[in-house]
């Protein structure tokens, strides 16, 4: 027993006045067939050596019984689920009325009553989702469910936490146009590694002046299946398909965006260009150093190419001429490849 404060007061126990204790137990109960230990708050009474809850300590000796009851089946606890709905500043009645439930349902799970495992199976979605976060919202202003000022101060907030997340639903994005590509030899024999993708770019940007986005694929693609030829398998993992300009990574536009990927924009006419740059602080920590060697031979075989020679050198590579234009170069073909 820990003792919080001491109060004289009248006491409800013996109907004395004196000093009375309010004191944290750990207490056991059983609820919904599982027992529970839980810290909970009483006032005691020295002469009579018991206990006594007040209104307010029965409602929050209930609340951290019934939150001992969720963490030990794995459901969000009431803290939780409260700072889900403030991380999106709404209302617990609008909150409830944008998930499609009952308007006092999140009020009803902040203060008492625990939620079913399909009910919390969406609020995780949606605490670690602020994209169909924001598309719920949408849905319920479309219908009328809520305000506009409660909609905007939502969106708002949800805007924000999308912006954290871009860099994740990039990757899930990247990795679920790959899920299409299960023959190793398109890949190169070597799963997609977005960190060794970014250190690659870091590092070819690094040592190569005016490195824009046309030139930066094919230097990849030069890289990839060198180490290929090299050592049976590529650097990246990426997939390279055939197009007008030569070989391009599959999801390249999201692959630039990824954080760790720095680039300027620069004005050509009416064009928009991208000139790569290292990020600041960049460092080494998952290329290896055979393939460090592989970068810089091709840094030294074709790094000082303009756009139009690399695209040309390119052209002329036997993987591209034998590659259907849209379609997946094979690294089959690095035998054939024009650099040692």
């Amino acid at each position: 027993m820990k003792t919080l404060k001491s109060e004289k007061k009248l006491c409800l126990l013996c109907m004395e006045e004196h000093e009375v204790e309010t004191v944290e137990v750990i207490d056991h109960e059983v609820f919904k067939g599982e027992e529970v230990s839980f810290t909970a708050q009483y006032d005691y009474c020295s002469a009579t050596e018991d206990f006594l809850e007040s209104e307010e300590m029965i409602k929050a000796n209930s609340l951290a019984m019934k939150d001992a009851y969720r963490e030990k089946l794995g459901l969000l606890t009431s803290n939780e689920i409260h700072d889900i709905r403030k991380k999106y500043d709404i209302s617990q009645k609008d909150f409830s009325e944008v998930l499609g439930w009952g308007r006092a349902t999140i009020t009803r799970y902040e203060n008492h009553q625990v939620q079913d495992r399909a009910h919390d199976d969406v609020l995780r979605k949606i605490s670690c989702d602020p994209k169909w976060f924001i598309e719920k919202l949408h849905e319920a202003k479309e219908q009328d469910k809520i305000s506009e000022k409660a909609y905007l101060k939502s969106l708002h907030e949800a805007n924000e936490q999308y912006k954290k997340k871009k860099n994740h639903y990039l990757i899930d994005s990247i990795y679920a146009s790959y899920a299409d590509y299960e023959d190793p030899i398109t890949r190169g024999n070597s799963d997609l590694n977005l960190k060794k993708v970014i250190e690659m770019i870091n590092y070819l940007s690094e040592k190569v002046n005016s490195l824009h986005k046309v030139k930066l694929m094919k230097m990849l693609w030069f890289s990839d299946i060198l180490n290929f030829k090299r050592k049976g398998q590529s650097i990246s993992g990426l997939v390279y398909n055939a197009l007008p300009m030569g070989a391009v990574p599959e999801g390249y536009e999201q692959i630039v965006l990824l954080d760790g990927v720095q680039f300027d924009t620069i004005q050509y006419g009416e064009n928009i260009g991208y000139k790569f740059k290292p990020s600041p602080g960049f460092e080494i920590t998952e290329l290896t150093d055979e393939e460090i060697q592989t970068l810089e031979h091709i840094i030294s075989e074709v790094g000082h190419l303009t756009t139009d020679e690399i695209v040309h050198k390119m052209h002329e590579e036997e993987a591209y001429k034998h590659t259907a234009c849209n379609s997946p170069i094979p690294y089959s073909f690095a035998k054939d490849l024009t650099i040692d």
